[in-house]
């Protein structure tokens, strides 16, 4: 078997972290490659090294002296060093960070070298080949990651290399330039490695045991998702669960190499599965809740709607023309709503309401703001009679007023709109009729 597996800043944030990160990557011969974050947060109130970076990058793209947080980040990486007791020095590649941040090379460059220099130190640290991600990951002259290219030139570079670290977050443009990743881009380096690898596995090592059933900012102690499908993970992380990257799934989907999220701190747990399907049913019928506050809804009528050819395309072209994404469109036969972001809408509502008018002649248009949507995900519901009805029951119980349920075709979600002051009243009952009560 072959994994690769990826460790956050949290992971590596001092050398007491890298100790048990190594432990973890010894204590498993088929983890081969290797691709780690920055150095995180120490502590509460610490600063990650990619923020220093920035810090750096600030200060000289203004003129300014940055001596001296380069300096703190040439501590933290030293540190390190001497808490693994390594002979590593990093005083060249510090010099060459310092000379080219003088020629205001880039703050993507500047954020890069934290991945870098963690890469370089990981290496060192395990005896395994350094591969500089510049020069194996690419994009193309536009910015967009360049796949093909780089699944050609990094399949080729794994292939000689039984063992190896490739640093996350970052690539090359066609001239050489660095480019990165969006923050948290080291998930989506991971992916890209497992999938030129021809992976049996990527794992993803953070901090937490994987991905919770509800947001246990609202849910005490929720409970894990042992097993989740790529499309259940999808419609969760639409609605704000966040573990890892968004768009680390689709590299490994694409090779359907299955990402098991390990946790740092309890190696023995076996962690959350994602997967493309699986005939493992789900321990409760649903699997995970999330949601988002601050929508609004925009509710038109117009008798023999349903008669009238383009009637939706013309409502929707009024959103469109004002640069406005839709979330949701339900619909009955003499009537739709639509969904939007409120801080998206609130400045052009007036010039949407207009655009309707004109476009689609509506007999009435209403507009309500403070909303809340929240995804009920699952896929055990598809097999499951009355999944609805239990939604239902929970909220009345729990005196919450649904505004909107749309069910998706897939039978995988139900979205429910309340409001805004329901929100966290609302996700409680449906866990505790679907999870704690394990209807």
């Amino acid at each position: 078997m072959k994994k690769v597996v990826k460790f956050g800043g949290s992971s590596l944030a001092d050398a007491e972290h890298f100790a048990k990160v190594g432990d973890i990557i010894r204590s498993d011969r088929d983890r081969c490659y290797v691709v780690p974050s920055a150095p995180g947060k120490r502590v509460s109130g610490d600063t990650k090294v990619t923020d220093l970076l920035y810090a750096c990058d600030d200060l000289a793209s203004e003129g300014k002296d940055y001596a001296g947080v380069l300096r703190e980040i040439r501590g933290r990486y030293e540190d390190i060093i001497k808490g693994l007791s390594l002979t590593l020095d990093l005083s060249d590649e510090f010099a060459t960070i310092d000379a080219n941040l003088k020629k205001k090379a880039g703050r993507d460059y500047a954020a890069s070298r934290g991945e870098y220099l963690n890469g370089i130190v990981m290496a060192n640290y395990l005896g395994y080949d350094f591969i500089d991600a510049a020069e194996v990951i690419f994009f193309d002259e536009k910015g967009d990651f360049d796949a093909d290219r780089t699944n050609e030139v990094l399949g080729g570079r794994l292939k000689n290399a039984e063992n190896a670290v490739i640093p996350g977050f970052y690539g090359a443009m066609p001239d050489g330039r660095v480019k990165t990743f969006s923050r948290g881009g080291s998930d989506i380096t991971g992916a890209i490695v497992a999938r030129a690898a021809h992976a049996d596995v990527y794992e993803n090592w953070t901090d937490v045991s994987g991905f919770l059933v509800a947001d246990p900012r609202i849910i005490k102690h929720p409970r894990k998702i042992e097993t989740i499908t790529y499309l259940e993970l999808r419609e969760l992380a639409y609605m704000g669960a966040s573990v890892l990257h968004e768009d680390s799934i689709f590299p490994v989907r694409k090779e359907g190499i299955p990402i098991n999220i390990r946790n740092t701190n309890d190696p023995e747990d076996d962690g959350t599965w994602i997967v493309e399907s699986t005939a493992k049913k789900s321990r409760y019928t649903i699997t995970g809740i999330a949601g988002k506050k601050g929508f609004c809804s925009v509710s038109i009528a117009k008798d023999m709607m349903n008669a009238e050819v383009g009637f939706v395309r013309k409502v929707l072209q009024a959103f469109e023309d004002q640069d406005i994404s839709i979330e949701h469109v339900p619909s009955g036969i003499d009537t739709m709503t639509v969904f939007v972001h409120e801080d998206e809408f609130i400045s052009k509502e007036q010039a949407v309401v207009s655009g309707i008018y004109r476009l689609a002649k509506p007999d009435v248009l209403e507009i309500e703001s403070g909303l809340a949507l929240i995804a009920v995900v699952g896929r055990g519901m598809k097999s499951t009679r009355g999944t609805a009805g239990r939604i239902f029951s929970a909220l009345a119980h729990a005196r919450i007023n649904v505004r909107m349920i749309d069910q998706g075709s897939s039978e995988l979600n139900v979205i429910i709109g309340v409001d805004n002051d329901d929100f966290e009243r609302a996700i409680e009952a449906i866990y505790a009729i679907f999870v704690e009560t394990q209807i």
